[in-house]
């Protein structure tokens, strides 16, 4: 399956999280609205995910994917089913103790995440409490995360892409059937988190399962004896540090966010959940092709396609990822009254999640680019570039904070991380450059002259567009045609001028 058609599977498929995704949001903000205990709510919601980040979809992917790739590649179909069978007893064992210490721990991680919620004693305890429940969620999610790596390496990436749509549809189902029947409410997004989880876990069984995979616990000694997985465990530790520093920097933001009043943590939520639109459609879809095409390849030796692949991701990112940066920036306000406001999400809460989408998008292209750019180090086992790379981005977001979050509050916070990524990305691209990984192959300059220019003409219209219209004023209906109007006339316009400039939908399929 070549580049572009595994990641438009993937994108479509994630296209479907993402809707599915917003419908819950939208539904959790008239529910809810943006209060004390919504931000208790994200608050504990984003422990077991910082970590899941940390652990599952990151430390651990980054060493498991290259290995398990050499392993298929080099190794037979019986070798290649015991490594998987010892890197579960391994993965399985460390989740037990950490969901037991999670949970045991819940109101110091709380304090360290959101020590602001001190300041209200019942969001605190309520957060504590939410914590406990949905903590085992990280368990779930990181055998998810095990059998989708196998699953991507197979080439199979169509699972993997659809199951987060579980998790969403078990948010819209018990926000609307569970929640009213509850004397607190809130209640029942905690145990939608937990069913998304069961349902996400058993549908990658079920797809290892018609590829005749099997995993199955082995003895644990042997395990660790194994070379395989002691390699994996070598390689997860400058993993950790290196995702480890994303999600201190992510801790950071949080802490302060739950100091600045009460609605912050749950404005920047809904401002994140939009640039997760971009982000994953484009970056997390070619991430997840790339890196084990781009493991296969440096096992074999071929550089010329390692060179090519990594080439082509990057064009794709700058032909989606600038006009998507310049649309959200001018769109800001339109998209998110059009998706959260109602009943309890009111057109100040629109106000204050809109600007914080603009800090976001600001650094939209080093978010989407990290998802391409460290694949090409993840692939050839270095995992300490990236680390360092990430270390001088968390002091980064840090300095720019110190600026950014007394003159736009919370917004700043969404700024400073967008910012930081941009400096990730830069730094991680220049020693690519510097290293000899990467050379740009030829019409680099001309791909970026057309970009440049339909995303201009599109953004000059967007504005145009919007001259003196107030979103919150209108209905519902509305906002809806205009929003989703102005979407599609934007990116008739866009390719509209790249077409005229010479670009053709053909360059699309010029993957290696």
């Amino acid at each position: 399956m070549s580049l572009l058609k595994s990641a438009a599977t993937i994108s479509g498929l994630t296209l479907l999280s993402r809707v599915t995704g917003v419908i819950r949001d939208m539904l959790i903000a008239r529910y809810f609205g943006a209060t004390a205990e919504t931000d208790a709510f994200y608050v504990a919601f984003r422990l077991p995910n910082m970590l899941r980040r940390l652990f599952a979809e990151g430390a651990f992917q980054q060493a498991f994917v290259p290995m398990l790739s050499e392993v298929h590649e080099t190794k037979s179909a019986d070798e290649e089913k015991r490594f998987i069978d010892h890197v579960f007893s391994v993965l399985a064992t460390a989740l037990l103790i950490v969901s037991v210490l999670g949970v045991l721990a819940a109101p110091l991680l709380v304090w360290a995440i959101a020590s602001g919620l001190r300041e209200n004693p019942e969001a605190f305890d309520l957060a504590t409490q939410l914590t406990r429940w949905m903590f085992p969620y990280i368990a779930f999610m990181s055998l998810v995360a095990l059998a989708a790596a196998i699953l991507n390496t197979r080439k199979k990436f169509a699972v993997p892409a659809a199951t987060p749509v579980l998790l969403n549809l078990s948010f819209i189902v018990c926000a609307v059937l569970l929640a009213p029947r509850l004397e607190e409410p809130i209640w029942a997004l905690a145990a939608a988190v937990l069913i998304g989880g069961v349902l996400q876990l058993g549908t990658q069984v079920a797809a290892l399962a018609r590829l005749g995979i099997i995993v199955r616990p082995r003895n644990l000694r042997e395990s660790f004896g194994d070379g395989a997985v002691r390699r994996v465990l070598i390689l997860m530790v400058p993993a950790l540090f290196g995702v480890g520093v994303a999600q201190l920097s992510l801790l950071i933001n949080t802490n302060i966010a739950s100091w600045l009043g009460h609605g912050a943590v749950t404005w920047l939520n809904y401002a994140d959940r939009l640039m997760e639109f971009p982000t994953a459609l484009l970056g997390v879809a070619l991430g997840t092709v790339l890196l084990p095409g781009l493991s296969a390849a440096h096992a074999r030796g071929d550089f010329e396609r390692y060179n090519a692949l990594l080439d082509h991701g990057l064009r794709l990112v700058v032909l989606v990822g600038i006009p998507a940066s310049v649309g959200l920036w001018l769109t800001a306000d339109a998209l998110v009254s059009f998706l959260f406001q109602g009943r309890s999400f009111t057109p100040d809460d629109v106000a204050k999640t809109a600007v914080a989408v603009v800090g976001y998008s600001v650094g939209l292209m080093g978010l989407i680019g990290l998802k391409i750019i460290a694949p090409a180090f993840y692939a050839r086992k270095d995992i300490r570039t990236p680390v360092r790379a990430a270390f001088v981005s968390l002091i980064a977001v840090q300095l720019i904070n110190c600026v950014s979050v007394p003159l736009l509050a919370h917004a700043g916070l969404a700024l400073s991380v967008g910012l930081g990524s941009c400096v990730n990305a830069c730094i991680l691209l220049v020693i690519l450059f510097r290293r000899g990984i990467y050379t740009p192959r030829a019409g680099w300059l001309k791909a970026i002259a057309r970009v440049a220019a339909g995303s201009a003409v599109m953004g000059a219209g967007l504005w145009w567009a919007q001259r003196g219209v107030d979103w919150t004023a209108l209905t519902w209906t509305v906002r809806a045609a205009g929003v989703l109007g102005m979407v599609a006339a934007a990116a008739v316009v866009y390719f509209g001028v790249l077409c005229a400039l010479g670009w053709r939908p053909s360059e699309l399929r010029r993957a290696p």
